[in-house]
């Protein structure tokens, strides 16, 4: 099939597009050259002007996975599964199941969406729900660093091509496209009634600090040549002060390749008569000395989410600010444990406007949008379907000074967003929520409009977009560009070549590919393997291990791998 989208206005800056008007072409769900003047299409869809984009890939998305189903199970009353359904498809409006996940990110023009903490033991769960997610080519980061098995050959003082061997193993038995790791050693000292734990640390029973296995498992993921670097939850989570460790953390990264997830609530310095003050300038100054880290932002923004995590540490610390007041703390064998707690981030509290302010911080002040990506850590920070609103606040100064008139002015004061006049252009958007974030995850087939790629784009409408804002009260008194509205539901989104969603509807639901990457092992750590899981886990191998399992009735969930040793 050939299709033609016509007098486009083109932000691709993998290709150093930025606003020109061109016409793109699509042949067989590829993006493809001009086929030439002769060539007969099959669809012209004239665009008269209207931003093109590719396909945007979220790197942080808490989108499937144990914790994920414990807090819809914890929060019902969020649900809204009651309602009328659309399209004759089941489930197309139950408030965070599978089905809506899918519409709603395809709605802003997602197509790529990575889980970034899959738990191996509940790898399956984790494929099966996002196979249950339309439209969406998936992607999840199988989680190690407290995992029994790995801490027990680094205090045998395995080799490090034997513990590559495992990592390997695990990335493949789980169909991971990468690794994370999370308070590395942490859950196993929580074990023996750690409540905090840093980076030079001893995980009791094992002897290892938190450096030592952080360190370990960057160089396998380097050594094994992982597109993505190491994916990292730091230590110290949210304790004021923190930016001590972060900074630690980029500077324990032995110059190679490393990622650092959800800075924001590790940007926290303890000045001020209440102990806990920005540090965004001082996070930024190290990332400027580090080329070699990556990070995303984790955005808070103000409203009710729940906060869902595998460090246990930082959430059973928390439980107290649990909004409702209900929360899970678990425990399971093989890699550590986690917790669910709710929460609002409220306009007047001084902590959460402190929070919202450093991460917009951590957006205006960087210099390298290629280095720094447009997360909210979701849901931690803020659900996925606030991006829009981020968007409003990074790219409208005077929306965003408008904004802080209603917040805490104590915490405000302690940081330099009053005075940060900064506003993202719309190629700045396109590098973090495209190009950049294809490439960091090594997913070079996506990202980007030029020839041979998938042929993922987003078309978003400016009309309206520089009249008066939607936003109520207040903000809707002067003329602004409702950047909101214009990213909320794109004009067309088309997913492999095929039109999935027109102004706004979702109007077909294929299913997507789960990405992964097959480093190479020597197949004797199976052994290896066998034996540790005979000897400690109720768990058999063999269900561990995700094979070519069917997911429903008519299709198999397909796995494509990015790269393979």
């Amino acid at each position: 099939m050939l299709t033609r989208l016509s007098s486009g206005r083109v932000f691709d800056p993998a290709q150093n597009l930025h606003g020109e008007l061109r016409d793109l072409f699509i042949q067989d769900g590829l993006m493809t050259n001009d086929p030439g003047p002769d060539a007969k299409f099959d669809a012209v869809y004239d665009l008269a002007g209207r931003i093109v984009m590719a396909g945007a890939v979220d790197i942080h998305s808490h989108i499937a996975g144990g914790n994920v189903n414990t807090a819809r199970l914890l929060l019902p009353e969020q649900h809204r599964n009651h309602l009328a359904r659309r399209l004759n498809q089941p489930f197309s409006t139950a408030k965070w199941s599978t089905t809506d996940i899918g519409y709603r990110y395809a709605r802003m023009g997602y197509t790529t969406v990575v889980e970034p903490a899959m738990l191996p033991v509940n790898a399956l769960d984790v494929h099966l729900q996002m196979a249950d997610i339309p439209i969406l080519d998936t992607a999840a980061l199988a989680i190690l660093g407290n995992d029994d098995l790995l801490l027990r050959l680094m205090r045998a003082k395995a080799s490090q091509s034997h513990i590559n061997d495992y990592v390997a193993w695990t990335l493949h038995a789980t169909r991971a496209l990468g690794l994370k790791v999370i308070n590395a050693g942490g859950a196993n000292a929580f074990k023996s009634n750690a409540r905090q734990f840093d980076l030079d640390d001893i995980v009791p029973d094992y002897g290892l600090s938190s450096r030592q296995i952080l360190q370990t498992l960057q160089t396998a993921v380097c050594q094994l040549g992982v597109p993505h670097p190491v994916h990292v939850h730091c230590n110290n989570l949210g304790i004021p002060g923190n930016v001590d460790t972060i900074v630690a953390t980029m500077e324990a990264a032995q110059g190679l390749p490393m990622h650092l997830a959800h800075v924001q609530f590790y940007a926290y310095g303890n000045e001020g008569a209440k102990g806990f003050s920005s540090a965004a300038a001082q996070l930024l100054e190290a990332f400027n000395r580090h080329p070699n880290i990556t990070m995303d932002v984790g955005q808070v923004l103000f409203g009710q989410t729940v906060t869902i995590s595998g460090d246990v540490i930082a959430q059973y610390s928390r439980n107290a600010d649990a909004s409702p007041n209900k929360w899970v703390m678990w425990d399971a064998e093989c890699e550590g444990s986690g917790g669910v707690v709710p929460y609002r981030y409220r306009e007047a509290s001084f902590v959460n406007t402190l929070q919202w302010a450093i991460g917009l911080e951590l957006f205006l002040l960087a210099d390298a949008p290629e280095r720094l990506f447009f997360t909210t850590d979701h849901p931690n920070g803020a659900p996925f379907t606030a991006y829009p609103d981020l968007i409003q606040l990074l790219m409208d100064a005077d929306y965003r000074q408008a904004y802080m008139t209603h917040l805490n002015q104590e915490a405000l004061a302690l940081t330099l967003l009053p005075n940060l006049s900064r506003e993202f252009s719309l190629s700045e958007i396109a590098t973090m929520t495209r190009s950049a974030a294809a490439h960091l995850m090594g997913l070079s087939d996506r990202g980007h409009l030029a020839p041979g790629a998938i042929a993922d784009i987003a078309v978003y409408d400016p009309q309206g977009c520089g009249k008066y804002g939607k936003t109520p009260g207040a903000f809707a008194a002067r003329p602004q560009a409702d950047y909101r509205a214009l990213f909320a539901d794109a004009a067309l989104v088309f997913k492999n070549g095929r039109l999935v969603v027109k102004d706004g509807d979702v109007i077909a639901r294929p299913p997507g590919e789960a990405q992964t990457v097959q480093p190479y092992f020597d197949q004797h750590i199976e052994r290896d393997i066998q034996n540790h899981f005979d000897r400690f886990y109720s768990l058999k191998l063999n269900n561990f291990k995700i094979d070519d399992v069917t997911f429903n009735r008519d299709d198999k969930h397909r796995f494509r791998s990015v790269v393979s040793h």
